[in-house]
């Protein structure tokens, strides 16, 4: 792996995996702790009708996939804090729609779309300097607003009728958070695609949930996880030569099957020994018992 650091290629790809982490621990977090793991798919998938509209009007795909997903991001929560469906019912089918709408222009666009499958499927090797400095720019901005608006999202996150007895603007809070959703989902896209976007938003942030409780912890722990991931990801890759983003999500989600095995094998080994020292401490209470008879 080392020789292939000569190679700028990949020397961006590994500094696409380090933004990418940062945003993904922070946003993934607050997904995995508010509960809307899927509403982060749902923007993804809707985000296609912006690529689409970029190829079928002639500008930048990615511009069109900010504003179709920010689009779909604050429908999602407007009508889920405003109406009584059910919030799954509206993410299929603000998803359904935004494929739809994608594949249409797509096909009503003359010519090769040749790098058409990095948005659905990611190009982490194809990513240019460019998009790194939009990343860095996109991760202040998340950096910037969570830390300014920390109280508020731990608020809305953990006890909204607390929140709003406290005069905190819950909806607005909320919709802001789905905005920060949408553009982290749009970066993700560069790195993994828009169809695994969703695995490295959530998987680094439920590791880091079993792990830790502290909401701060939660997200420089997933941090350092989607870095571990990405890089061992790009490592697989490179010697098994197979698709960067696919590799990535399959260490991503074996670390979190791992983690799962291993916490049910210690919650095993501590029944049994809770259970062990009950019965001891019973025939300790029968000893006494007849002594004391």
């Amino acid at each position: 792996m080392i020789e292939a650091l000569q190679f700028g290629f990949m020397r961006n790809a590994l500094m696409a995996g380090v933004l990418v982490s940062v945003a993904c621990g922070i946003i993934g977090t607050l997904i995995v702790i508010n509960r809307i793991v899927f509403i982060s798919g749902g923007i993804a998938h809707a985000a296609y009708g912006g690529v689409g509209l970029g190829y079928f009007l002639g500008f930048s795909p990615v511009l069109g996939a900010v504003l179709f997903s920010l689009l779909s991001a604050l429908g999602m929560g407007a009508v889920q804090r405003r109406t009584r469906q059910r919030v799954d019912t509206i993410i299929g089918v603000m998803w359904a729609i935004g494929m739809a709408i994608g594949i249409i222009l797509i096909d009503l666009t003359p010519g090769y779309k040749a790098d058409l499958m990095s948005y659905l499927f990611g190009s982490i090797l194809a990513v240019p300097t460019g998009d790194l400095a939009l990343m860095l720019a996109l991760d202040v901005v998340i950096l910037a607003v969570v830390a300014l608006f920390y109280k508020e999202l731990l608020a809305v996150s953990f006890d909204e009728t607390f929140a709003s007895v406290e005069n905190v603007p819950v909806d607005a809070i909320y919709l802001m958070l789905m905005c920060m959703v949408a553009l982290t989902v749009v970066m993700v896209m560069r790195v993994v695609g828009l169809i695994l976007v969703i695995a490295l938003l959530t998987m680094p942030a439920a590791i880091s949930g079993q792990l830790v409780k502290n909401l701060r912890k939660m997200m420089v722990l997933a941090m350092l996880l989607g870095v571990l991931f990405t890089w061992a990801g790009l490592w697989l890759s490179y010697f098994l030569d197979i698709t960067s983003g696919a590799a990535i999500i399959l260490v991503s989600g074996l670390a979190y099957l791992a983690t799962l095995a291993v916490k049910w094998v210690l919650r095993r080994v501590r029944a049994g020994a809770e259970r062990r020292l009950a019965l001891l401490d019973a025939g300790r209470d029968r000893a006494g018992s007849t002594v004391d008879r």
